[in-house]
């Protein structure tokens, strides 16, 4: 479905054969349910943030409609559209609790295009979003184990890449907190929050990965 708002194009001099050139960006369909007012929520400015007011109490929310659909929304990079859809993940994730697992499968897709895209600022978001996600319920680690392999392709890309540069390059939006920083953090508490098949999982897809566990 298309967006009102097209994305932002990505320039020609980046379609290389890098693995870390910007890939496209398509529209998401949380743009176009957000414009359209299709989303419970009324947006609150509060100096340099926004805050999220519910028009349904998050408890009855339909996780497995909106949960997939925020996460789609980190792909976004233009205001108001980029904050609103952290500042959702970050909200429906924190009241969540056991309604969050049987959403997983549903959430690996948009994580995968998300990731996909390449854009360190959109990667930053993602890891952001699957640290809350694998802190918001215990039985959230075990349960994405077995969605590894679709989401750490890219974060071994950008893992090697700040092994081998060592974690100086790639920033994400907020001050001092690079990809580098970002993708360590996550892969340890993916390996610490997964049970005891995360760590084996993690190595399958990054070799080079140090367990994070004495």
């Amino acid at each position: 479905m298309s967006s009102i708002h097209p994305q932002k194009i990505i320039p020609k001099h980046n379609q290389s054969g890098s693995p870390f050139a910007l890939r496209p960006n398509p529209p998401t369909d949380f743009r176009m349910y957000y414009n359209r007012g299709d989303i419970p929520i009324v947006i609150q400015h509060e100096a340099s943030s926004i805050q999220l007011k519910w028009k349904t109490p998050k408890n009855t929310i339909d996780m497995h409609h909106y949960l997939p659909l925020f996460f789609e929304g980190l792909r976004e990079t233009q205001y108001p559209f980029a904050a609103i859809a952290e500042e959702g993940v970050r909200d429906l994730l924190s009241d969540g609790g056991q309604r969050i697992v049987p959403v997983i499968p549903q959430l690996i897709l948009p994580i995968k295009a998300a990731l996909d895209t390449r854009d360190e600022l959109i990667i930053a978001k993602v890891l952001r979003a699957i640290q809350l996600l694998l802190n918001a319920d215990p039985l959230v680690g075990p349960a994405l184990v077995p969605y590894y392999r679709n989401i750490l392709p890219v974060i071994n890309i950008f893992f090697s890449k700040n092994v081998n540069i060592g974690d100086k390059i790639y920033y994400g939006q907020r001050k001092n907190q690079n990809i580098g920083d970002l993708i360590a953090q996550t892969l340890e508490l993916m390996e610490i929050k997964g049970g005891p098949d995360a760590l084996i999982n993690i190595r399958y897809m990054i070799p080079t990965y140090q367990s994070a566990v004495q």
